[in-house]
């Protein structure tokens, strides 16, 4: 069953006087619990795309059908609901609050829901022991390495149980052993807890991480390779 399902979809943008097509009729079908890697040079469209999926930014044209949910007809408010209870997002650069502690920050995307503190605090102690920093619960961003902000960053991601994960270049900042432990975690939450998980990647060796593997070359998929 497709948990995700783009039907000709285009996104453009107007630059000065000029036109830019970023994605050019784009169709994809993600099923629920796959774990899908997006490549292709820069300028391609791929995080356009994922931004797309996530419901950060919205198609041109065309039709977005995502957790049974139509992105098309649905209002800033209602999409931003939406968002907080069904995607996860995994940046390269981790967006951690600098002067919050690990469970401070991985608590952040509850303050939106009606959790009491003490719900908040125990889902995102369960979200941390997931990702294995169950004993870095106190200590903020800068007292953590690369690795270890980017787990509580998908800790982040998954506090509020999203069945979808996006992640751009999720390891883009990080070097290859601490890359793949990060992949490595990324197939257990696939595996283990079903999450579908999208990813945006420049690193062969990471999408070999993933079920499968679509290439996006100026806006349009080009390519299938099964992983």
């Amino acid at each position: 069953m497709a948990i995700v399902d783009l039907k000709d979809v285009h996104k453009s943008f107007t630059k000065g006087r000029e036109r830019v097509e970023v994605l050019l009729g784009i169709d994809l079908a993600i099923d629920q619990g796959d774990f899908l890697a997006l490549m292709g040079p820069s300028g391609s469209g791929k995080t356009t795309l994922l931004n797309i999926v996530g419901g950060i930014d919205s198609a041109s044209q065309g039709h977005v059908t995502v957790a049974e949910a139509n992105l098309n007809r649905m209002s800033g408010r209602d999409l931003a609901r939406w968002r907080s209870s069904t995607i996860g997002f995994v940046f390269q650069f981790y967006n951690l609050l600098p002067v919050l502690n690990a469970r401070r920050n991985v608590e952040l995307p509850l303050l939106l829901t009606k959790l009491s503190g003490k719900q908040r605090r125990r889902n995102a102690d369960t979200a941390l022991e997931i990702v294995g920093l169950s004993d870095r619960a106190k200590h903020k961003p800068g007292e953590l390495s690369g690795g270890q902000q980017q787990r509580v960053a998908i800790a982040r991601a998954i506090v509020a149980d999203p069945p979808i994960l996006v992640c751009d270049e999720p390891t883009g900042d990080l070097d290859r052993e601490t890359a793949e432990e990060i992949l490595d975690l990324l197939g257990i939450l696939n595996r283990d807890h079903g999450k579908t998980i999208i990813m945006v990647t420049h690193d062969p060796k990471a999408a070999d991480h993933a079920r499968r593997t679509l290439h996006l070359d100026k806006g349009q998929l080009v390519t299938e390779a099964a992983a």
